[in-house]
């Protein structure tokens, strides 16, 4: 098997067994003279081409693959029917942007723009190709299925990335110690927040909001915040250096910052830690993809507390393996979060459950890996 990447994001990324892997260099910037709208199209032709580049010698060898699988939202797999037309695509459909319903409009505190608009339209071109180009077509929940024009609905499969239950589980001796000398264990009173980017996207400022409300109720409470100041999906603020300053500036005085504390980008193991520690996670996000970290966090044994918004209730659902709260409601987050905080014995079935939901159906080595060889065997 061959694997084929942009060098910029796999050079320290684990290598799969008996695989040879091939990597191309990261493609030129966009032309400062390309129009806002088709800058994404124009990166992903570049990556296109850069990993045709990267196959070709191979082609030129006799190399025929049988299969390719590839995330077409970038472009890599652009041009691969073109230099492999025996080879069958499957596509990974992560999500298809739509101007209304979904993630973009859904916060009235940041109104679209018909820029906006019009961008996101054009945004899709490229996954437009990969319904056109593809063999096979799979995506990770119902919901991200449901995105995707509906002629193509009944070509895509449901098939998630799965999750390592065995790595991502419960640790009764699960330790984190903190910059301040502070040793947080399961079983402490531990509220966890995690997101690639600390952005409204996933729910930060409703997040940020309910802390006061958290922080007076439970005075022994710790919490811990991860992820990264960059925002990952949505734009940056304009009116402050990060999302994370924006609203600790907005909230000043009201957080008790020596019980709060943001952690940024962690390394794997040490963010299992804090997924271990935890006495109850919240989970907030617009209506959009499905964050692994939610996943992970059932897997782990956490209580999630989830937004009441696609696709968090298509594998969250309330006061059987986790509990549902709204998304634009801080004073209502904040009372659930506390009442779970104080009585954690009342949630511990839930938190059973939201565990054996995640082995039942997306436990990669039983589930998930089975449903891609066979997928492959299909194929091939």
């Amino acid at each position: 098997m061959t694997t084929l990447a942009d060098a910029s994001w796999t050079a320290e990324s684990p290598a799969l067994a008996n695989t040879r892997r091939l990597t191309y260099p990261k493609p030129e910037t966009t032309s400062e003279s390309t129009h806002g709208y088709v800058k994404n199209m124009e990166s992903a032709v570049r990556r296109g081409q850069e990993a045709v580049k990267a196959m070709l010698p191979l082609k030129y060898e006799g190399y025929e693959p049988n299969v390719i699988y590839t995330h077409p939202g970038w472009g890599d797999a652009l041009f691969m029917k073109d230099i492999f037309p025996a080879a069958k695509v499957v596509s990974l459909l992560e999500y298809f942007y739509h101007p209304r319903g979904a993630d973009v409009g859904f916060d009235p505190e940041f109104p679209l723009s018909f820029d906006d608009i019009f961008r996101l339209r054009i945004l899709n071109s490229v996954q437009l190709h990969a319904l056109q180009s593809s063999d096979r077509l799979i995506s990770p929940t119902t919901w991200q299925r449901s995105r995707y024009p509906a002629a193509y609905h009944s070509r895509i499969d449901v098939l998630h990335e799965g999750i390592d239950t065995k790595l991502v589980a419960p640790n009764p001796q699960a330790a984190l110690s903190l910059t301040n000398g502070l040793t947080l264990r399961a079983g402490d009173e531990v509220l966890t927040y995690v997101s690639r980017g600390l952005e409204p996207y996933r729910g930060f400022h409703s997040f940020m909001r309910a802390l006061p409300a958290i922080l007076r109720e439970r005075p022994e409470c710790r919490v811990l915040i991860v992820g990264d100041d960059k925002p990952s999906y949505g734009p940056a603020p304009k009116q402050a250096a990060s999302w994370r300053q924006l609203y600790l500036d907005e909230l000043a005085g009201q957080i008790d910052l020596e019980r709060v504390f943001f952690l940024g980008a962690l390394p794997y193991d040490q963010y299992l830690t804090v997924l271990q520690v935890s006495r109850v996670h919240l989970y907030l996000t617009y209506p959009f993809i499905l964050s692994w970290s939610m996943l992970e966090a059932m897997s782990a044994g956490c209580l999630v507390i989830g937004s009441d918004t696609a696709p968090v209730q298509e594998v969250l659902f309330h006061q059987y393996n986790g509990m549902i709260c709204p998304f634009f409601e801080p004073d209502t987050i904040a009372a659930q979060v506390s009442d779970a905080l104080a009585n954690p014995a009342s949630y511990q079935a839930l938190r059973e459950r939201a565990r054996s939901f995640v082995i039942q159906n997306f436990d990669f080595e039983s589930i998930v890996f089975p449903k891609h060889l066979s997928l492959l065997a299909s194929l091939a």
